[in-house]
């Protein structure tokens, strides 16, 4: 009796490297070793796990001694006021960065500090002090995306950093208005959330249909990306913020999707579901989604309206600058703490 010698069927993961571009949705260098990724994305959330992880502490030390030794002070004679620690924040996260970049061939997205999301010269300020931050470790500045709120006052700045040759992500995006007025400010890049806009639709709305399709989440990136590709936006679409694999399957040829480590390894271990393409940017979208395109006002009052009028959104927004502010908050007080 001989046995099943038969290759193994490629896994999702590997499926899903052939229609979209994959990025690690984690600052945990680990995992990124493990997945190799093109690209990654962090954020506060993510870097103060990283910050509260042992086996990192020492990224935290080495950007407090970085600061204490530019200052040209001791530890033992010197306390942190609020513009040191927001300083050693700053150069926590682009040494984090750093530590992914030797790790990915493309891009490591750093964010701006939420606080700053209603002020454009503020969040252009800081998305200057983070680039010139990683251009003293030695990385180019075309080996970072600056991540900045969608805001109006967030997609501004993205404007301004993309004309001076900073390219940016344009993050919590949760409807179509923010994802058009990013596009016409020219932002290279924008992170449509997919299982935030689930998480409220379930929560508000008593969601509860487990076709991936039906989902309101998987449904807003598929309007975004298909208006982008009708339109000829060269934006680059990157959905994030799963809850499980069916929404990512249900966006396989986005052109990015931004994936945690534990969905990477779900999609790694799976050797059995075959997936199609979801979304061509060569017109095969509009037949998955039933979409008509019509054009979107991105001037300010129409852009704020419109984020008003849409409840899911407009709560949405507040509510994922308010969660980075306080993880944000607790990186400080962690910095405070040592």
């Amino acid at each position: 009796m001989t046995g099943d010698h038969s290759p193994q069927r490629a896994s999702v993961l590997t499926q899903l490297q052939a229609m979209s571009v994959i990025v690690a949705d984690t600052g945990e260098l680990d995992a990124i070793a493990t997945f190799r990724p093109m690209d990654a994305t962090t954020n506060p959330s993510l870097l103060l796990k990283v910050a509260q992880n042992p086996k990192y502490a020492y990224l935290l030390e080495d950007a407090i001694s970085q600061h204490l030794n530019q200052q040209k002070v001791s530890r033992d004679n010197h306390r942190l006021n609020d513009d040191d620690v927001d300083t050693v924040c700053d150069r926590f996260a682009v040494l984090v960065g750093r530590k992914i970049i030797e790790l990915i061939t493309g891009r490591v997205s750093t964010e701006v500090p939420a606080r700053f999301s209603f002020d454009t010269d503020a969040t252009v300020a800081k998305a200057r002090t983070l680039i010139d931050l990683y251009n003293a470790e030695g990385i180019a500045t075309d080996r970072v995306l600056i991540k900045v709120a969608g805001t109006w006052e967030g997609i501004r700045a993205a404007e301004i950093l993309e004309k001076s040759g900073i390219q940016c992500n344009v993050t919590l995006i949760f409807n179509a208005a923010q994802a058009a007025a990013s596009a016409e400010a020219g932002a290279y890049l924008i992170s449509p959330f997919v299982g935030r806009i689930l998480d409220w639709h379930t929560a508000h709305r008593g969601f509860s249909d487990p076709n991936p399709a039906h989902d309101p989440g998987v449904i807003s990136v598929r309007t975004i990306y298909h208006y982008f590709k009708t339109k000829g936006l060269n934006t680059i679409v990157m959905g994030a913020s799963f809850r499980n694999t069916g929404e990512i399957i249900a966006l396989a040829g986005c052109d990015r999707l931004t994936i945690s480590p534990a969905l990477l390894s779900e999609l790694a271990s799976d050797h059995e579901t075959i997936i199609t393409r979801q979304l061509s940017p060569t017109g095969e979208t509009q037949a998955v989604t039933g979409i008509d395109v019509t054009n979107i006002d991105t001037d300010e009052p129409d852009f704020r309206w419109q984020l008003n009028h849409d409840e899911m959104a407009h709560f949405k927004l507040a509510e994922g600058i308010r969660k980075f502010h306080s993880d944000y908050e607790a990186l400080r007080a962690a910095i405070k703490a040592r």
